[in-house]
């Protein structure tokens, strides 16, 4: 079965079991009945209580772990939508946000009230936080299949604001647990996923991404991100070609 052939398959079975949420499953990382319950597991696991930074995907159903975190004085930072500025994150600080914290915690909040800032300009990562369509026991995790979450892995990555052990997580539905996802050399793993009824260490992580895979980034893509193109430009300058 082929990774597009697994999200139909996952959406569907959240369908008809009715538990996911508005705005509906198919197409998104899907909201789903219990985000809540799984984004309060989080205090059970000490990486997460130590963390002070988070990056967090934009989706709904991860909503209730930004507001978890700013609730506990974490720091988050969310995507721009494609990333699409070189102002490519929002920063969401509690500490400047007061009393819109909870509005922040939400996409059109997050970008009303946050501070766009550049790579440069962001504190380093302390636990990874991104949405996921499926994910596996072993660590496997599949996304909607625009490859951005992996994009942004990367970046921060490549800009050495986290390392090779800063924890990776997500929270989803039992029904998004599934067996059969191949990962290919870009693609992020998990080190936990969180369901409303339990915290699961995965138990064979694949290899991470150790920065931007070049040669598998089309021309077209790195036009239409502004600081893939800047990166680019940078590493042609110092190496007379950019490295993957």
């Amino acid at each position: 079965m082929d990774k597009q052939e697994i999200r139909e398959r996952v959406w569907h079975a959240m369908r008809e079991e009715g538990v996911a949420r508005f705005p509906g499953a198919r197409g998104r990382i899907p909201n789903f009945t219990g985000a809540e319950q799984a984004a309060r597991q989080l205090d059970s696991l000490d990486f997460w209580n130590e963390a002070q930074v988070l990056k967090c995907n934009p989706d709904l159903p991860q909503r209730p772990v930004r507001w978890l975190a700013l609730k506990e004085g974490k720091t988050v930072y969310m995507a721009v939508p494609r990333l699409t500025s070189l102002q490519c994150f929002v920063e969401l600080d509690p500490e400047r946000l007061g009393s819109h914290a909870y509005a922040a915690s939400s996409i059109k909040g997050a970008f009303q009230f946050g501070r766009p800032v550049t790579l440069s300009e962001m504190r380093p990562i302390d636990l990874v936080v991104c949405g996921a369509v499926a994910v596996t026991r072993s660590g496997a995790r599949l996304g909607k299949g625009g490859g951005y979450s992996d994009l942004e892995y990367a970046l921060a990555r490549q800009a050495g604001l986290l390392g090779p052990d800063t924890p990776i997580i997500t929270t989803v539905h039992p029904v998004q647990v599934v067996e059969g996802i191949t990962l290919t050399s870009h693609d992020i793993p998990l080190d936990y996923f969180v369901t409303p009824e339990e915290v699961v260490p995965c138990t064979e992580p694949p290899p991470r991404p150790q920065g931007i895979h070049w040669d598998e980034l089309e021309d077209e893509q790195i036009s239409a991100i502004p600081v893939l193109g800047e990166l680019r430009a940078n590493a042609a300058g110092q190496t007379g070609h950019p490295s993957s």
